[in-house]
């Protein structure tokens, strides 16, 4: 039994996967997928590559994810899952490539600059 650990980013979230043949059974932090991820839609996110490769249940995965929010864990997650599937077996990359799922997403929140409200936004103008 062969354990591939890859690691996926995204936003400022780290995930880190430990992905062995089973049953499809996802661990994420301790918790099961449906405690962790109840919207159903964070649920589809992570099986996208799954389900691309049509493997649903053929894997399982434990992961380690920390920082960021909710959505960005979970295209973290989807990164190293994808990655792992490569490492896995290598004709799969194409696949996954034109889905999009191998590439890693370089957006990350603009540092705010001083003599303004936010990254860009000014403070209000008054005239008087």
């Amino acid at each position: 039994m062969e354990v591939i650990n890859t690691s996926g980013r995204r936003k400022t979230s780290v995930a880190r996967i430990y992905m062995t043949p089973g049953q499809g059974i996802i661990t994420i932090n301790g918790k099961d997928i449906k405690t962790y991820f109840p919207s159903e839609v964070l649920q589809t996110i992570v099986n996208q590559p799954f389900q691309t490769l049509e493997s649903i249940g053929k894997y399982d995965v434990k992961a380690n994810i920390k920082g960021g929010g909710v959505s960005g864990q979970a295209e973290a997650l989807r990164l190293a899952i994808s990655k792992a599937l490569v490492v896995e077996n290598a004709e799969t990359k194409s696949v996954l490539r034109k889905e999009g799922f191998i590439t890693r997403d370089p957006r990350m929140v603009e540092r705010k600059k001083f003599g303004k409200r936010k990254a860009r936004r000014s403070f209000q103008f008054s005239k008087r």
